[in-house]
């Protein structure tokens, strides 16, 4: 029986219908039927606002707004008062970046995706850059020996975007809090591909984006813990996160509702919801051994080539890096295009990582729940043809 065959389920995603070879799903995953559909009763036969109508549809709206972030959060472990929908783990990120009350050293890594440093950046954050180990792993140790009582936070991807490498958590959290900072984990690589539970990894927030876990565009979340979030000021400001408004003085909703000003993404966050519930149903251990056979066979195959260079450890979650010699990556996007395989191909939003590299960019091909072995195939054809055609 084919490593796939547990996890063919390439008729739930209208998206994949004609045999598209889709291997981009780090950068956003296909969308279900389920999400699909959720996301449309929302919009349509049950839409209203929440949390400001007395009238039975804005109840019932709201009542469902606030089950998905409950469902949104026991998908991470967490309860339903940590959790504060973003549009994005872009704006998650930025959050604590902003209101963290103390303005002090925050240590990153060489992997890190730019929208876990240009945030640091902006708000006036002192940023240290841990190395990686030789086979592209966010190095612990070097970490360990650069941690200092001055660093206020620690900030680092669960999962690569580029080379798939995954974080130790636990140790992560036990270092950072040895020197009395706190853990951000961006998790938008992991959360599709990894049960993760907050509280086991002891981390102190964690952020992802719904359309990474097979759910809309437009929203994530922030899990913070309760303590955290409560001594935080807000990040904006507007309806909804407001106790009492005078011209004189103005108090405010405690978390979550203190970190969303507005209208909320109402759809979005039932249809993340769904998102959260299918991705449950089929089980995130399933999920990751379905991706990491994947990882396997893509990096035997690429890797018995003498035309190409793989990056990243052998055992990376659902990602594979590569070049093609002589070949840009974009070149080879392209005419993989061309042969109906669709990859990511530049820098990643990860400029660093490509300097330490030594490379412009990488070929990416990443994988999701609906991925199988045809995939693989087609992007084998395609290289071949690639390398026809550049000789």
């Amino acid at each position: 029986m084919s490593v796939t065959d547990t996890l063919t389920r390439r008729t739930d995603f209208p998206g994949l219908a004609g045999g598209w070879h889709y291997l981009d799903s780090a950068a956003t995953a296909q969308k279900p039927q389920a999400v699909i559909d959720a996301m449309s009763a929302a919009l349509g036969k049950d839409y209203a606002t929440v949390h400001r109508g007395v009238y039975a549809r804005s109840a019932n709206m709201t009542l469902a707004f606030e089950a998905a972030r409950r469902t949104v959060a026991q998908f991470i472990g967490g309860r339903e008062e940590e959790l504060v929908f973003t549009r994005g783990a872009t704006e998650a990120i930025n959050l604590i970046a902003r209101c963290w009350p103390k303005k002090g050293r925050v240590l990153l890594s060489v992997l890190e995706h730019h929208s876990n440093i240009v945030p640091w950046q902006l708000n006036g954050w002192q940023v240290d850059v841990c190395p990686l180990t030789a086979d592209g792993r966010i190095d612990l140790d070097a970490a360990e020996a650069m941690l200092t009582p001055e660093h206020e936070m620690v900030a680092l991807a669960h999962v690569s975007n580029v080379l798939g490498s995954v974080l130790d958590v636990s140790r992560a959290a036990e270092l950072a809090h040895r020197v009395g900072a706190k853990l951000l984990v961006d998790g938008c690589q992991a959360a599709p591909r990894l049960k993760v539970d907050v509280a086991a990894l002891d981390c102190d927030f964690y952020a992802f984006s719904a359309h990474k876990v097979y759910g809309p565009t437009g929203i994530g979340a922030l899990w913070g813990r309760a303590d955290l979030l409560d001594a935080m000021p807000p990040y904006q400001g507007g309806g909804a996160m407001i106790d009492k408004v005078t011209f004189e003085r103005t108090t405010f909703a405690p978390p979550p509702q203190r970190f969303e000003a507005g209208t909320p993404a109402i759809t979005e966050a039932v249809a993340f919801a769904a998102a959260c519930d299918y991705v449950s149903a089929i089980g995130l251990d399933r999920i990751h051994a379905h991706e990491t056979a994947l990882v396997a066979q893509c990096r035997a195959l690429l890797g018995a080539r003498n035309d190409v260079t793989l990056y990243g450890p052998e055992d990376s979650a659902g990602i594979v890096s590569f070049m093609m010699d002589g070949v840009h990556p974009h070149d080879l996007g392209t005419i993989l295009d061309e042969e109906g395989v669709a990859i990511r191909a530049g820098h990643h939003c990860a400029q660093p990582l490509m300097e330490h590299l030594g490379v412009p960019a990488t070929a990416r091909a990443s994988f999701g729940l609906y991925s199988d072995e045809t995939d693989l195939a087609a992007l084998v054809r395609g290289i071949e043809r690639t390398k026809r055609i550049f000789g």
